[in-house]
């Protein structure tokens, strides 16, 4: 398949990579010219526990002339609408697009402006920290799940066949949004509160400041998800965040890393989009407010910070 990955970051990277090593026509689309650069010179560097490996992926700053199979959205969630503006040229009439992207939103952006019948939606556990451009640590695996909100499970069958060749372990799933509005309860308990402390994800259960705010964080997204209707894909969230945690200890958060590169987060579509939906609801979601305002207010001063005295 001819695959357009839009987002050299480190999911982008990642992906992009293991299909072209699978033997698929891959091209990475970037909005910088000095990082496509670069990995155009150095290729895609993939570190992982069973080794290393470099592969060569194009990188293009408009769009290709061929007509992509498959365009893989990994862009952060607050460029998904922009990006997605200026894809709308290259489809053919049987482009899929995907995404995996973190947080509320991207799903129904990505349907609005392509057409329902045409993305397919899903959430990924696999780990990945960018350690420079186009140098990514593969931090850990984890299953893949694709599906297409009201449509027909086959219809995820070709792309979820892709990442399995691919080393990647995924099936097709029913009722993606629920997946979606699951990963995102777990993202509500760690990724504010590691942004905010600098703590990698292993210890926030470990201090009990940080665990009591995690636990009235994904309270209220809980009530927030059961009052849309979302069947959340486990029986208990809390201990599902905690299990997270523990699994991937040692991870640095990509909310923290945002915040270690002075970077925008994704604050706004996980706490934040939680505020939204309670307000909607009429739920309250003090917790979760605190969380975004604190994160923004991280962004907003990333140049005022005070590191010693």
């Amino acid at each position: 398949m001819n695959f357009l990955v839009v987002g050299p970051g480190a999911m982008g990277c990642l992906f992009a990579s293991r299909f072209k090593k699978t033997g698929h026509n891959v091209t990475l689309l970037d909005y910088r010219s000095e990082r496509a650069d670069f990995i155009n010179e150095h290729g895609v560097t993939i570190k992982e526990t069973a080794g290393n490996f470099r592969i060569h992926v194009p990188t293009v700053l408009t769009i290709p002339v061929e007509t992509p199979d498959v365009i893989l959205i990994c862009v952060k969630a607050y460029q998904t609408r922009k990006a997605a503006e200026s894809l709308k040229t290259c489809l053919g009439p049987d482009t899929v697009v995907l995404t995996l992207q973190n947080g509320l939103s991207n799903l129904e952006i990505l349907q609005d402006i392509f057409g329902r019948e045409r993305v397919l939606g899903g959430v990924t556990a696999e780990g990945a920290t960018l350690v420079a451009q186009g140098h990514v640590r593969h931090a850990g695996q984890g299953e893949t799940l694709i599906g297409a909100q009201g449509l027909p499970v086959s219809s995820a069958a070709e792309m979820v066949s892709a990442f399995n060749a691919a080393g990647f372990k995924a099936r097709p799933v029913r009722n993606v949004n629920d997946l979606i509005w699951g990963k995102l309860i777990i993202n509500v308990g760690i990724n504010a509160l590691t942004a905010i402390t600098r703590l990698k994800n292993g210890r926030l259960p470990e201090v009990q400041g940080t665990k009591t705010v995690m636990e009235e964080a994904v309270r209220e997204a809980v009530a927030v998800a059961h009052a849309k209707g979302i069947t959340l894909p486990y029986s208990n969230p809390l201990e599902r965040v905690l299990e997270v945690c523990r699994s991937t200890a040692g991870n640095l958060a990509s909310m923290l890393q945002d915040v270690l590169r002075q970077q925008i987060t994704e604050v706004a579509f996980i706490n934040g989009a939680i505020v939204r939906e309670g307000d909607i609801l009429g739920i309250p979601t003090p917790v979760n407010m605190i969380l975004t305002c604190l994160v923004q207010a991280l962004q907003e001063t990333y140049p005022e910070r005070i590191s010693k005295i």
